[in-house]
């Protein structure tokens, strides 16, 4: 295989060992304003400090070594006992304004923290921490406006014995990064309020939960709508009404059709009862006016939906068995009538479709091409990426990055989730309920739940050209309520997610809403 970096190399090798008494004098003291050995390349293994680099700390924890993401090495952090140490590099000299640090990065977790950040530029210090990633890289971004013409790159461990990291390629350029959607579903909100659901602050004050979830940096809401679900709750009535809510807090509005009266995912996808029997052509017309009657009518009362999904997780397609994948023509049909509606209420309202199984990237090559190839008209692509079930998050930032380039649309993570315990607040089982469900490296404590959304917010923020819109949180409500469980047909089920809320079992909210104050 042809490796151009380490070509290049060894034909430099013989210059630069001629010039470096007389030409690079001093090389390693001039700060410049540009990244000096980004791809740690220049000293090979084993060095103690690479090139261009600098150390803080305990700098025996800082090295060179073999297994590059781009090149032949990488910079690593490790050590037999407990360390803290930084490696860093200042830069001058630069024209002021918006940069981004871009990083290749590994992890195996276990730190007290690991980061990589950009400091003395001027303003606020801005970080990113290391998602756990024992095997695949994941690239990172930290965005920072540079006011005093420097500023200093910066990878920082505080770790226990045997924890590291690796960190390679890169890169520092003008641009910015930062998320426009941080938010959270609430669609079990309301029938957790009817029957007698309390919310609380962290410090235990009753509160109005839309408040909390704002207060938090929330910024966005998602509602489910069903059709004529059994239990009347989340239908039109009762959007109409949360969004008055939600809008009233100063958030935006997300609608999920689900055109079903109960839950519709890529396991079920059946038509509701009041539209059962009906022909292709009656389907295509009963989409538009529920799309459009329900849409039209947020907008009568000053509640207009800032972006809408024609489906939820139609990985199989939807209104089965007319709209199966197995007929892409006749699926294709029944999208494009949803789009239709949503355009009719308002031009500017963009249209999502909603995939599961995120870290699928030949799935959803294969449904997104076929969606193309049959004329469906979208705006936006949201995955569903729950790490237990969806791979893993290097697969998950493939499949993002991928759908963004691929077909030219902005992308977000439409759900997402995890526990901050795993027992249960109710005689349900929960859905993840055993240590051997979780993604190594993130514990099911509030931490692990903190630290989980930070990393599904770090790799969408990454996405190239700014494509990476954001991250709704499923389900930041659904605390165990008598009465409010998942089956809309029996008012004795029970919640299987409730140790996946953002509230606790004692009803406060958990610090794992720092997420939401994500760039």
């Amino acid at each position: 295989m042809f490796h151009p970096r380490r070509t290049l190399r060894a034909l430099l090798l013989p210059l630069t060992a001629g010039l470096a008494l007389t030409a690079l004098p001093a090389q390693t003291a001039q700060a410049a304003a540009t990244l000096t050995n980004a791809g740690f390349e220049a000293d090979g293994a084993g060095t103690a400090a690479p090139g261009g680099w600098s150390e803080y700390g305990t700098t025996s924890a800082s090295f060179t070594e073999s297994g590059g993401h781009g090149g032949s090495y990488r910079l690593t952090h490790w050590a037999s006992t407990a360390y803290k140490v930084e490696t860093y590099q200042y830069l001058s000299g630069l024209t002021n304004g918006n940069y981004t640090l871009t990083a290749w990065v590994r992890s195996g977790g276990g730190q007290k923290s690991a980061y990589i950040s950009l400091k003395n530029c001027g303003g606020a210090e801005q970080r990113t921490d290391l998602p756990v990633s024992a095997s695949g890289w994941l690239r990172v971004v930290v965005p920072v406006k540079v006011t005093g013409n420097q500023c200093t790159v910066s990878v920082n461990s505080d770790a226990n014995a045997g924890n590291w990291i690796n960190v390679d390629d890169l890169t520092f350029t003008s641009g910015t990064t930062g998320l426009s959607i941080k938010g959270a579903d609430i669609s079990s909100l309301a029938k957790s309020e009817a029957k007698g659901g309390v919310y609380r602050t962290a410090s235990g004050a009753t509160g109005d939960p839309v408040t909390i979830l704002k207060n938090a940096g929330m910024n966005y809401a998602r509602l489910k709508v069903w059709v004529d679900p059994a239990d009347g709750y989340n239908n039109k009535a009762r959007v109409l009404a949360t969004a008055k809510r939600v809008k009233a807090a100063g958030q935006k509005l997300l609608v999920d059709f689900h055109y079903s009266d109960i839950w519709a995912d890529p396991g079920a996808q059946s038509k509701p009862s009041a539209w059962a029997g009906h022909s292709y052509g009656r389907l295509k017309t009963d989409v538009y006016n529920h799309t459009y009657d329900v849409l039209n009518a947020l907008k009568a009362q000053g509640t207009t939906a800032d972006m809408v999904q024609v489906g939820n997780e139609i990985n199989g397609g939807m209104l089965w068995s007319e709209g199966s994948t197995d007929n892409w023509g006749q699926l294709a049909g029944l999208l494009n009538s949803g789009y239709d509606a949503v355009k009719a209420v308002n031009a500017s309202t963009p249209v999502a479709l909603h995939l599961a199984k995120g870290g699928d990237l030949t799935g959803t090559r294969w449904w997104f091409d076929s969606a193309v190839s049959n004329g469906v008209k979208f705006d936006v692509i949201g995955l569903s990426y729950y790490g237990y079930w969806h791979g893993t998050l290097a697969e998950f930032q493939t499949t993002l990055d991928d759908a963004a380039s691929r077909y030219g649309k902005p992308v977000f993570v439409a759900e997402t989730a995890y526990p901050f315990r795993l027992d249960s607040d109710d005689a349900h089982e929960n859905i993840i309920d055993l240590s051997s469900e979780l993604v190594a490296g993130y514990p099911a404590t509030a931490a692990g739940q903190l630290a989980w959304m930070n990393s599904v917010a770090a790799i969408v923020e990454a996405v190239p050209n700014g494509r990476g819109l954001g991250v709704f949180y499923w389900e930041a409500t659904w605390t165990a309520v008598n009465g409010n469980g998942w089956d809309p047909t029996d008012a004795a089920s029970g919640n299987g997610w409730e140790n996946q809320a953002l509230f606790g079992y004692d009803d406060r909210a958990l610090p794992s809403m720092a997420w939401f104050s994500h760039r």
